[in-house]
C-alpha cells in the first residue's frame, strides 16, 4: 500500500466513485493557504530522484498534481476514506502477529480501537477528521464501516491458512538506467514450491473491466521491482478489494515486467524534462473534484508556488513557452 496517497479515494482502477467530493470551506481554505507558504518557505526543495506507483500514478493524471506534492510538497487534508483504509491495512497486518487459529473475525475487529489510537498518536493530523464530532457518532460511525471491511476480508481469504513471508515490505531497485523504482507492498506469500505471490489490499471497490489495466499498474510495478532485486518473476499479483469483496488476479510474465519497465523509463524522462524547465502543465479530469490543489491550479483560477528549482534556459523551438518556473 502507498499511503500517501490512498487521497481521498483510490484512483479510477481503485474505486474512486465511492465516494463524496469535499464540500468547500472558505476560512479552512484560508487556513491552509497561509500554512502552505509557510511550508513551500521553510523547506528546501530537491528534485525528484526515485520513482514509487503512487507518485508514477501522479504524474500520469495530471502532472502539475506530481509537481504539487513531490517538489512543493504542499500539505493535504486528511480524508476519512483514506485513513480508514490505513486503520483496515493496520489491523490486517497485526493480526498475522496471532497465532493462525486465531486469526477470527473478532479477533480482527478487536484490534481496531488500538490500530485507531496508534495512528492518532503517529498522525497527529487526522485527529482533525472529527473535530466537529463532539458526540462522537459520525466517528463511531466511521469505526463501524472499518469493521465491516475487515470482516468482509474473512470471505475473501483465510488467515489461517496463510503465513505472509513479508508484511509491509518496503523495496526499492535501481534499474539499469539508473532510475530508483520504490515502494511498499502490503504482503508478500511464498510457497513450498517458491513461487511468490504480491498482494495488496484496497478498501475501495473492484474496478469495471475497462479500468482492470490501469489497478494492476501498481502490481505489475512492484512485480518488476521483485524481479530486479531478485531475479524472481511474481507467480501471481492479487488485488483483494474490501469495498465490493472482489480479488482480482493476473500472472505476469517477463513480457509484462518489459514493458513496464519501458513505460516507466518513458515516464520518467518525462519527469525529468518538466523538473528542468519547470513547465508542469495540469491535466483536467473529474479527479479534479478531489484534489486539495485547486487554489494553487490555473485550472481553478490559482496560481502555483513560485517554482523552487533552478530551471535551464529555454531553447529556440523546444515548445517551452507557458512553463510556470521562473526565466
Amino acid at each position: 500500500m502507498e499511503t500517501s496517497t490512498e487521497g481521498a479515494a483510490e484512483t479510477p482502477g481503485g474505486g474512486i466513485a465511492e465516494v463524496d467530493p469535499p464540500v468547500p470551506d472558505e476560512q479552512a481554505t484560508t487556513r491552509e493557504a497561509a500554512a502552505t507558504a509557510a511550508v513551500v518557505e521553510a523547506r528546501v526543495a530537491i528534485a525528484p530522484a526515485s520513482l514509487s506507483p503512487s507518485r508514477a500514478s501522479d504524474f500520469m493524471q495530471c502532472p502539475l498534481l506530481y509537481r504539487f506534492r513531490v517538489i512543493d510538497r504542499l500539505p493535504e487534508k486528511p480524508s476519512e476514506a483514506a485513513t480508514r483504509g490505513t486503520l483496515v491495512h493496520a489491523v490486517l497486518e497485526r493480526l498475522f502477529d496471532a497465532p493462525a487459529a486465531e486469526r477470527t473475525p473478532p479477533r480482527a475487529k478487536s484490534l481496531i480501537p488500538g490500530q485507531w489510537d496508534r495512528l492518532r498518536e503517529t498522525r497527529p493530523e487526522v485527529v482533525e477528521l472529527f473535530a466537529d464530532d463532539p458526540e462522537g457518532e459520525r466517528l463511531a460511525r466511521w469505526l463501524g464501516e472499518a469493521e465491516q471491511l475487515v470482516e468482509r476480508w474473512f470471505g475473501l481469504e483465510d488467515p489461517t491458512r496463510l503465513e505472509p513471508a513479508e508484511r509491509e515490505l518496503f523495496v526499492e531497485a535501481v534499474l539499469d538506467s539508473g532510475l530508483k523504482l520504490r515502494g511498499i507492498i502490503d504482503r508478500v506469500d511464498v510457497a513450498p514450491t517458491g513461487d511468490v505471490r504480491i498482494v495488496d489490499y484496497k478498501t475501495g471497490k473492484a474496478p469495471r473491466p475497462e479500468y482492470a489495466e490501469g489497478a494492476l499498474f501498481q502490481m505489475k510495478f512492484y512485480a518488476l521491482v521483485v524481479w530486479r532485486l531478485k531475479n524472481v518473476i511474481p507467480r501471481r499479483l492479487q488485488l483483494v478489494y474490501l469495498g465490493s469483496g472482489d480479488v482480482l488476479t493476473y500472472d505476469p510474465v517477463l513480457a509484462d515486467l518489459e514493458r513496464v519497465e519501458r513505460k516507466l523509463l518513458a515516464l520518467w524522462e518525462a519527469i525529468r524534462e518538466a523538473t528542468e524547465t519547470g513547465d508542469w502543465r495540469p491535466r483536467p479530469t473529474k479527479l479534479c473534484g478531489w484534489c486539495d490543489h485547486q487554489a494553487h491550479c490555473p485550472e481553478f483560477g490559482g496560481t502555483p508556488p513560485p517554482y523552487p528549482l533552478a530551471v535551464r534556459a529555454a531553447e529556440s523551438g523546444d515548445g517551452s513557452q507557458g512553463r510556470m518556473g521562473p526565466d
